[in-house]
């Protein structure tokens, strides 16, 4: 593939420090909770050895608040997706602390997963939290949240599903409110931003922000059915 028809990422791979600890987690947990990418849809209930709500997070860094998530909601299965090996071994090294069984990590860019391995249909919830607002104007076209993106996620949610983002950038949330209102398959759960819900836990960054008076923006729009 020549570089003009290269798909622009919202990320950019980096080395980055990975712990000892995380490198232990990755190597001796990631065959069992990790899923390698390829090409044909996932058969979900066999993955997960059950029947659930199943819920997507997208890019979620360190893993601390898709652990607790899955933690406080045994019910729910989590399709965990992330790029960044420190990442990917600090949830493996939460997921075995905590005696997770209802997580699996899949290292590979979210969209490619979404469109080769993610049925239609299938997904409940989608949680994309914090997200890099890439801030700089001639950066903007590098952000995840586009509507491309949007109507791809609509396809695989269920109806009654839903997409959750949160951002501390206030223009970054401005923008995904704009994305997620022009999707004609969405419809706001609030009036503009929705509060907080309960089961997104404040992370320590985000808590530190609000005590230096800094602003958190959720949205959340859900599919609703056809004849709404």
């Amino acid at each position: 593939m020549n570089q003009e028809n290269r798909p622009i990422r919202s990320y950019v791979l980096r080395q980055g420090r990975i712990s000892k600890a995380q490198q232990f987690a990755f190597d001796t947990l990631m065959p069992k909770f990790g899923l390698a990418f390829q090409p044909g849809f996932l058969a979900l209930d066999e993955i997960f050895g059950r029947k659930a709500p199943r819920m997507l997070e997208i890019g979620f860094g360190m893993g601390e608040t898709t652990a607790r998530i899955a933690e406080e909601n045994p019910d729910k299965d989590y399709l965990a997706i992330e790029v960044h090996t420190p990442g990917v071994g600090s949830l493996l090294k939460g997921i075995e602390e905590r005696q997770l069984s209802n997580v699996r990590i899949i290292q590979h860019d979210a969209v490619e997963v979404l469109e080769k391995m993610i049925p239609d249909g299938s997904i409940s919830g989608v949680h994309i939290f914090f997200p890099d607002p890439w801030p700089k104007k001639r950066h903007h076209k590098r952000r995840l949240i586009q509507p491309g993106l949007i109507a791809l996620l609509c396809s695989k949610l269920e109806i009654g599903g839903y997409i959750h983002a949160a951002t501390d950038w206030e223009e970054y949330a401005a923008h995904i409110l704009d994305v997620m209102e022009k999707e004609p398959l969405l419809s706001n759960s609030a009036k503009g931003y929705a509060e907080r819900p309960a089961y997104r836990p404040l992370t320590k960054f985000e808590e530190r922000g609000i005590r230096l008076g800094h602003g958190v923006w959720d949205i959340i729009f859900r599919k609703p059915r056809a004849d709404r």
